[in-house]
């Protein structure tokens, strides 16, 4: 089915300032700073953070089309914002879908888009973003491209990383906020992240800055090739939106804020992965790592009370980065929600030498894993063996449900990759672990394992 191409125009407004309180025979005249789009009926508006940077704390207004067609001004308070992953929650005041206005909302798509899908940026800008009247035509620009890859980058220097996804289509200015379709599906991937652009700019104008490790991707470096566009995922924007009660619609339910996916849950026990992203692995690092993690899953599905079990510098910086914008369907007791503990493992397989066949894990239990509210604890992991004549890198995150003896019942890829989900999945078979415990007793438990691989710089075939 097409996309409805009407209904995309109309749920897309404008992030301006105003700039004139009388019209002229242009209309009122406006600077334009990008792009944002309605999630809902209540004039919720997703952007990009860095869109609202230039209003240096003035009043950003979206400018949204009327039924009967003109332009107008509506004034927008800022909700939230996540500057580590740019993004802005925007809400729309009076509410134009109370209004007379031509308006509709976009559902959002929490399952990130695969290389060599087709996603879409709908975007829509002025001629003149710093001189624009609100009787000036508006241009629609619908920019198709496939999925390149994922790769972390710092958006700003000192920010958390963030996972992009690039695809191949060149951004224009004043796209930055703009949707970004799945084809796959019609519900928002992400949106334009127009900081990349202009650090990619900034690197390849000056390589010897140092600021910043180089972003060219296999598609962009070398012999002038297209500069691909970068996409922040909807992941960030689910989290902040989860983070502050916000309800939205989910393409895959239908229905907004995991609804759907609590009645998923109703029949167990245990939290749930809703949304979750795996963590960069450390560009310092010169070998491998892991890092243990006991988290409580509030009855709102969001993570609280991080608590760390074992794991060094540098890994426990990125573990920590990522799981705080993880989501969950929460666990469920008596037909209501409610809190539990969940255990969750970064592992950072070493890319220098063949992979260690076992780590064993000993724990004080003086520490936070003898106390009588626990997860489950990690006692034997195991390390992927890189597949042969494979040259991929990249995550693999699994679900485990543990009973009461700490052994896993089931094992649920929530994020794969082909070339490396058989080799995490046969390693995940040899781990152990110590059950949770609930009030110093053992009992039923959820585990998460993250293993982000690197291409090994030795040849392991040897070792297999």
């Amino acid at each position: 089915m097409p996309i409805d191409d009407r209904a995309l125009s109309s749920a897309i407004c404008s992030v301006v300032y105003q700039v004139d309180r009388v019209a002229s025979r242009r209309g009122y005249h406006y600077l334009f700073y990008g792009d944002g789009f309605f999630i809902d009926r209540d004039g919720y508006v997703l952007t990009a953070a860095h869109v609202l940077g230039p209003l240096h704390g003035g009043q950003p207004y979206l400018l949204i089309r009327t039924a009967n067609g003109p332009q107008r001004f509506v004034q927008a308070s800022v909700v939230a914002l996540d500057r580590d992953h740019d993004v802005a929650i925007l809400r729309a005041t009076p509410n134009p879908f109370e209004g007379d206005y031509n308006v509709s909302f976009l559902a959002l798509d929490r399952q990130s888009p695969l290389a060599g899908h087709t996603v879409l940026a709908a975007a829509a800008r002025p001629l003149k973003p710093r001189d624009s009247y609100t009787l000036d035509p508006v241009f629609e620009e619908r920019s198709p491209g496939e999925v390149i890859n994922f790769e972390f980058s710092q958006l700003e220097k000192g920010r958390a990383d963030t996972e992009l996804f690039l695809f191949s289509h060149s951004i224009q200015p004043g796209q930055s906020g703009a949707p970004v379709i799945s084809l796959d599906s019609h519900g928002v991937a992400g949106f334009v992240e127009g900081q990349w652009l202009h650090a990619y700019d900034t690197e390849a104008a000056s390589p010897a800055s140092g600021a910043a490790p180089s972003l060219q991707t296999p598609a962009a470096a070398g012999n002038g090739g297209p500069v691909p566009g970068a996409v922040v995922p909807i992941h960030y924007a689910i989290a902040l939106l989860q983070q502050k009660g916000i309800a939205w619609h989910e393409i895959s339910e239908g229905s907004g804020d995991r609804e759907g996916a609590a009645g998923d849950a109703e029949a167990s026990s245990l939290p749930a992965p809703f949304s979750l992203i795996p963590a960069a692995y450390p560009s310092q690092a010169l070998f491998g790592g892991e890092v243990m993690l006991d988290a409580l899953v509030e009855s709102s599905g969001t993570l609280s009370d991080i608590k760390i079990v074992s794991g060094e510098q540098p890994f426990v910086e990125k573990a920590l980065a990522a799981a705080r914008t993880w989501t969950f369907v929460p666990a469920r007791a008596g037909g209501h929600a409610t809190e539990a503990r969940i255990a969750i493992a970064f592992q950072f397989p070493q890319p220098y030498v063949p992979p260690r066949s076992s780590t064993a894990h000993n724990y004080d239990e003086g520490s936070s894993a003898g106390a009588a509210n626990r997860a489950a604890l990690a006692l034997t992991t195991v390390e992927p063996k890189y597949p042969p004549e494979s040259s991929v890198e990249g995550s693999v995150i699994l679900y485990e449900s543990l009973d009461s003896q700490g052994v896993p019942t089931s094992t649920q890829i929530v994020r794969g990759l082909d070339a490396l989900t058989p080799a995490v999945l046969a390693a995940a078979r040899k781990w152990r672990f110590a059950p949770a415990r609930q009030s110093g007793a053992a009992t039923d438990s959820a585990a998460i394992l993250v293993v982000t691989v690197r291409r090994p710089l030795v040849d392991n075939r040897a070792s297999q």
